[in-house]
Order: structure tokens, then C-alpha cells, then sequence
């Protein structure tokens, strides 16, 4: 077959390279998370890129990535502190520091030997899990964009369109929601959509008339988003010739696929970085606490970043797909960066689902975490 080189071959056989990393399953489909602490230093790329999108020269970056790195290990550690009593957590880029929520007092003296700022709440995270899962059996109108378990809040966010609060199915559904959660309703500027996009340049992977975007390289092939095809539909590459096939895919409820690769392609551990940054080596998914920052690549918009802002979100996209267990973001994306990856430092965390606005304007955009794709087609992750 035709062989690519340089950033063409990077992209083909791997995945389409953000900044930040992953998700730590305990399972052997999954791959062996790093520490993050065995980071590789922060490329210039990386640096520049965290300069432009979060205003930091590149000393504050370093600071900033090493502080996250640490809240990773404080995360857990105040999470076990707490037990039962864990209502969730966050960083904060202003102090660089993890704050942890907990119900009981007796509680938030164990957590503050880890490390971690402490806050009281009502709810524990189990309860608004649970509570969150409750809202997900009720069906949404179209005026509803999502819903998801704040632990600032220590509530279930319920975010509608601007413009539609009003609406008497949007009414209906915040208040079935309200008589089985603890909400708060948010206001969003637009309803998120699916970024897949229609036959244009670039680099790519193709099934039928749909590009898409590689998220991660697993041993025998890749993994993506379930919205970009249907199992048994065929792959091509970006230069056209035929790449792979879908071997299992799932959209709508999840939006996670994985493609088998052969006709000369072949999988290696590494991110695109599109001139940007370096091509980043995968090392390891350990997941990132909400409020760290995190980068996405994808084939049409290329390399941006930004913050997690909230995990295991339900999406009601605009034409009326549901998916749960998303991370939500406030790095931009548009139509062709589907099933793109998001990378924290050398860990994977995730393949791109939809969003709203673009990288013009601004907007926000979800993923797939990465490790439930793994645990879902017993994959291993390609690290080096």
C-alpha cells in the first residue's frame, strides 16, 4: 500500500494528539498507568500552547503541570481518607491546590492530612451518583443540553438552552428532575452537537461519507467515537486507501468505537502534534481531577486546550441522541475533531464526543473516557 511519513504516518497508525492524559482502570485490559510524577518534561510545544490558550508564560506552565500532577496523588489519598463520606472533588488553578467535599467533620480532619482544602456539603458523591442516575431514566427535550453531578454545587447541574427555559417540556422535565435530585438549573449558550463532519481535506480516517478523527492506538488497532460509524463499516486512511474495520461501536447512550487496523497500518504509542507541539508518546490513562488542564487534537481544528470541567455528564445533543458518562471540557472543537484524543501530559483521558461553538468564537466539548472504552472491548491501551 501507499506508506505515509512523517506527520502522515504519525496520524494514520496512531491517534490524533492532544496534551493531557487519562483514566486509571485496575484491569488488565486496560494499559499500566504511570505516576504521573514520571512525566517526560514539558515539551516547548506544550508550553507555547498552554500560553496561548491560558495566558501563562512558561514558568507558570511548569508550575501549573507540576501542581497538577501532585493533585492527582492527593486525590487519592483524600479520597480513601474519606470514604463514605467523599462528595467529590476539584483543582483550583488559582491556588493550585485540590479541594476534596465531605459529609461529617470527623471526615474532613483525615482528608486534611492528605493535603487537600477541605469543604462540608450535604450530599455524598455515592448519593449524587445515584441521584444523577435517577434523572438519567427521564426522557429530555431538546431544550435540555445536559446534566451532571457538580460537587462545588454538592447538587445535580441541569444545564438548558438559553432561550428555552421556558419551555414547558424543559419546565416538565426540571421539575420530574427536581422531585428525584437535589438541582440546580444552568443556563448554556447553545445545545451541544456531534463533530463529525461530511468527505473534506485533511488528515483523517473515512467511513462512508464521514471524517473523522483517531483517538488512541491500541494493540491491533485504535479506538474512537461510536457516532462515526457502525460495527462492520469499513475504514479508510487520510490518503483514501482502505485502513480498517469497526469492530465494535456504541452511539447513542455511550459514543465509544474501536477499529481494527491491517492492509499495512500499524498502531504506535504517539499523539499528533501538528506542528504545534511535538508528537507526544503515550505513557500510561491516569485520570485527571476536574479542574486541571487538558488538550485535544483532532483533524480539523488541530491542537487546543483548556480545563475539565465536570465528569460523568449526561448530553442531550440537538438532535435528541442521549450519552452518559461523558467529561465535559472548555477546550473548543469543531465538525471532523470527533473520536479525537484528549491528553493530559503523556496520559490519555478520553475520545472526543460533540460540544457546542467552535475555535473561532469559543465553546465547550465532551469525551469519552478513555479506560471504559478499554474495560468495554478488553483493549489494551499502546504505551511505550
Amino acid at each position: 500500500m501507499r506508506r505515509k511519513t512523517g506527520a502522515r504516518l504519525a496520524l494514520s497508525a496512531l491517534l490524533l494528539l492532544a496534551t493531557c492524559g487519562g483514566t486509571g482502570i485496575a484491569t488488565a485490559a486496560t494499559a499500566t498507568a504511570t505516576t504521573p510524577g514520571s512525566e517526560a518534561p514539558a515539551s516547548a510545544g506544550l508550553l507555547g500552547a498552554m500560553e496561548r490558550d491560558f495566558g501563562l508564560s512558561p514558568s507558570a506552565a511548569r508550575d501549573r503541570l507540576a501542581a497538577e500532577r501532585h493533585a492527582v496523588g492527593v486525590e487519592r489519598a483524600a479520597r480513601k481518607a474519606a470514604g463514605a463520606d467523599y462528595a467529590g472533588s476539584w483543582f483550583d488553578a488559582g491556588s493550585d491546590r485540590l479541594t476534596v467535599a465531605v459529609t461529617r467533620p470527623g471526615a474532613a480532619k483525615d482528608v486534611r492530612r492528605t493535603g487537600a482544602a477541605v469543604r462540608l456539603v450535604e450530599h455524598s458523591a455515592a448519593r449524587l451518583d445515584a441521584a444523577k442516575a435517577r434523572v438519567d431514566r427521564i426522557k429530555a427535550p431538546s431544550g435540555v443540553a445536559s446534566w451532571r453531578v457538580d460537587p462545588k454545587a454538592n447538587r445535580v447541574v441541569v444545564s438548558v438552552v438559553a432561550g428555552h427555559a421556558a419551555d414547558k417540556d424543559v419546565e416538565a422535565f426540571v421539575r420530574r428532575a427536581r422531585a428525584t435530585a437535589p438541582v440546580r438549573v444552568a443556563t448554556v449558550a447553545d445545545a451541544p452537537r456531534t463533530f463529525a463532519a461530511g468527505t473534506v481535506g485533511g488528515d483523517p480516517y473515512y467511513t462512508g461519507n464521514v471524517r473523522c478523527s483517531i483517538g488512541f492506538s491500541v494493540h491491533g488497532g485504535f479506538v474512537t467515537a461510536g457516532h462515526c460509524g457502525r460495527a462492520g463499516a469499513s475504514v479508510r486512511g487520510w490518503d483514501g486507501s482502505a485502513m480498517g474495520t469497526f469492530q465494535g461501536s456504541s452511539f447513542p447512550g455511550d459514543d465509544y468505537a474501536y477499529v481494527s487496523v491491517g492492509q499495512g497500518w500499524w498502531t504506535v504509542p504517539v499523539v499528533l502534534g501538528w506542528g504545534t507541539i511535538p508528537d507526544r508518546l503515550v505513557r500510561g490513562s491516569t485520570e485527571m481531577p476536574v479542574g486541571t488542564s487538558i488538550c485535544r487534537s483532532g483533524s480539523t481544528t488541530h491542537w487546543h486546550c483548556g480545563q475539565v470541567l465536570a465528569k460523568n455528564e449526561t448530553v442531550n445533543y440537538s438532535d435528541g441522541t442521549v450519552v452518559h458518562q461523558l467529561t465535559k471540557t472548555s477546550v473548543c472543537a469543531e465538525p471532523g475533531d470527533s473520536g479525537g484524543s484528549f491528553i493530559s501530559g503523556d496520559q490519555a483521558q478520553g475520545v472526543t464526543s460533540g460540544g457546542w461553538g467552535n475555535c473561532s468564537g469559543g465553546g465547550e466539548t465532551w469525551y469519552q473516557p478513555v479506560n471504559e472504552i478499554l474495560a468495554r472491548y478488553g483493549l489494551t491501551l499502546h504505551v511505550t
